[in-house]
């Protein structure tokens, strides 16, 4: 079935009637060590498998800088060719990025794909993207590789190799054309982009008039950011033991313990080294993120290197812009690693521990989100008429409700208040001093 990214570039998505038969390459720079290197191509496996494709062999080279022509030395190049001829291999991936150039070379001396983790993660994007806003993040993300990447001749020679990961169709044949389609393409997705944010942000404003606080779940992909919604707020999220099984943000309504509700969003999970390029691309999606004002940042206790998880996804916050927002740490997966949890919250204090699958520790990341939204929120004194039900209704539908007392000019209401519902109900306002009432309060005209 046709698509945007076939129109684009031809075939872009894995064939998933056959299993890719991959060799994983890691270098090994000064200043990381071995495990380092391993855990990294460990990972790089798991997203190989998401593709579609399989591990068959890997290998790894020490050394103080990248080549120019292959990446890896002439002489490992030359046994990479030699072990990808032993293990029938389909496709090269490499752990780190390459250039164009370097592409090229390796793909001509190979006599197959090479490819990098950039263009894994962009094929599994394009495979998992369903709105039309993810797609055409996507479809700009693969045409921003793939436009520095066209070379006359070179797609004739690979396209022998059969679909699969880097094998990107038909060679090109009108070099020039094919490069002005692709500039006119992202030109033009670029703009859709702009629309599609500007809509996005019509409807964040929408729900700040609402008055409902905002809380972001993010996270390292797979940690269980999808579940952990599906288990407050029964979002029917598609949850799968697979890397970036979500990419479209899901939002919900959720009640916290003291009755106030907010608006709870997933986000797409963070990798290290998630290429620029995605993170540009999906700028608008992730501002759920930047408009949040709360951040739950779920991290697997269950992971060999979860603070390295942690700095990942922090890098990328602030590269959107939302390294400022308020962060709860939330440890899932307890169940399977209760003492390695236990020692994590001990570390970080303030965090939670957790298990979204058995609902362990649940309670207590409830009061905890309750806890600090009420702290961004201000205590607000409002004088109401009687007669009007509707602004009664407001307050307790957006606000925790503190006290109240019947007067005669109306209703006199303490209660936690957004910003956005404090200017809306502006014309009630009788005192605004934090969590201390102010006797000498004075019904607003």
């Amino acid at each position: 079935m046709s698509n945007p990214y076939q129109q684009a570039l031809g075939r872009t998505l894995i064939d998933r009637t056959i299993r890719e038969r991959i060799v994983l390459v890691g270098v090994i720079f000064d200043g990381h060590d071995e495990s380092e290197t391993e855990e990294s191509l460990d990972e790089l496996a798991q997203l190989i498998d998401t593709a579609g494709a399989v591990e068959v062999a890997r290998m790894t080279q020490r050394r103080d800088a990248p080549d120019s022509t292959y990446f890896i030395g002439k002489g490992k190049a030359q046994e990479l060719k030699e072990l990808c001829l032993a293990v029938d291999s389909d496709t090269v991936v490499f752990d780190n990025e390459l250039t164009p150039g370097q592409q090229y070379n390796l793909e001509k001396l190979l006599g197959r794909t090479a490819i990098d983790r950039t263009a894994v993660i962009l094929d599994i994007f394009a495979q998992n993207a369903h709105t039309l806003e993810g797609k055409a993040q996507v479809e700009l993300a693969l045409l921003r590789y793939k436009l520095p990447r066209l070379r006359r001749g070179i797609s004739e020679a690979m396209s022998q190799q059969g679909a699969g990961i880097g094998s990107r169709g038909p060679g090109e044949t009108k070099l020039e054309v094919d490069r002005r389609r692709i500039q006119d393409k992202i030109a033009k997705l670029s703009r859709d982009l702009v629309d599609l944010a500007n809509n996005r942000r019509e409807q964040a404003k929408g729900r700040s008039r609402s008055g409902l606080g905002a809380v972001a779940i993010v996270g390292y992909t797979n940690a269980g950011k999808s579940t952990l919604l599906n288990h407050l707020t029964d979002a029917g999220v598609l949850v799968e033991n697979r890397l970036f099984a979500t990419l479209d943000p899901t939002t919900r309504r959720l009640a916290l313990p003291g009755g106030e509700p907010v608006l709870v969003s997933d986000t797409v999970g963070f990798v290290r080294r998630l290429p620029h390029g995605l993170v540009e691309s999906f700028k608008s999606t992730l501002e759920v993120a930047v408009l949040g004002d709360l951040l739950i940042h779920v991290v697997d206790s269950t992971a060999v290197d979860p603070a390295g998880q942690i700095l990942a996804v922090r890098e990328v916050l602030t590269d959107i812009g939302a390294g400022e927002v308020p962060e709860l740490l939330v440890f899932n997966k307890a169940d399977m690693a209760s003492d390695v949890a236990a020692q994590l919250v001990a570390s970080h204090p303030g965090s939670v521990a957790i298990s979204a699958v058995t609902g362990t520790g649940i309670d207590d990341l409830l009061r905890t989100v309750g806890d600090r939204m009420r702290a961004i929120s201000v205590v607000v004194e409002l004088l109401i008429p009687y007669d009007r039900g509707d602004i009664v209704a407001s307050v307790h539908r957006e606000g925790e409700v503190v006290s109240t007392a019947n007067e005669e000019n109306g209703m006199r209401i303490r209660a936690r208040l957004g910003d956005a519902s404090t200017g809306r109900l502006s014309q009630f306002v009788v005192d605004q001093s934090g969590d201390q009432a102010d006797d000498r309060t004075v019904v607003a005209s």
